[in-house]
């Protein structure tokens, strides 16, 4: 019988840098810092991007709800970011420099929207989950929920990851 090599882990110290770096790169994306993006959590199963309401993030001024390719955005970011950090998790032994030439592939390839109800609110929250991390391909679930828990949109997307 062959003994199996205990996972890698990073130390806690490592693991607080990951994160961050994760954070800012987000961050740096110039069109999540137009809409105003940004993360709100992190794990390896699931994510979670805040966006706060603008009038010019509107779609009906005169219902002031969110523009449909607002929400769209903002759930299609909460699921790559979702496979990034679950692909941080995976690859646990590598650095920053070779997860950021991984991250760097991730791209959509598939995303199917589900508009619920009217997006009203000043806050909402994108939840991104991840179903599945292949080698080539992975899947999310996301919603969109505005600051009273209303869920006003859901998705599903597939992400090119190789």
């Amino acid at each position: 019988m062959v003994a199996t090599p205990p996972p890698v882990h990073r130390s806690a110290a490592a693991q607080a840098a990951l994160e961050k770096a994760l954070t800012d790169g987000f961050a740096a994306v110039p069109f999540h810092h137009l809409l105003g993006l940004e993360v709100i959590h992190q794990t390896p199963s699931s994510s979670q991007i805040r966006v706060r309401m603008r009038p010019d993030l509107m779609g009906n001024v005169l219902h002031r709800r969110l523009h449909g390719g607002v929400t769209a955005t903002i759930l299609d970011a909460a699921g790559g970011f979702s496979i990034c950090v679950a692909m941080a998790e995976k690859f646990c032994d590598e650095d920053m420099e070779q997860l950021s030439h991984r991250f760097a592939r991730v791209g959509t390839i598939d995303m199917r929207i589900d508009y619920l109800h009217q997006a009203q609110g000043a806050t909402f929250v994108a939840t991104g989950t991840v179903l599945r991390l292949g080698g080539r391909i992975a899947s999310t679930h996301m919603s969109l929920a505005n600051e009273h828990g209303d869920i006003v949109a859901t998705g599903a997307a597939a992400y090119i990851v190789s």
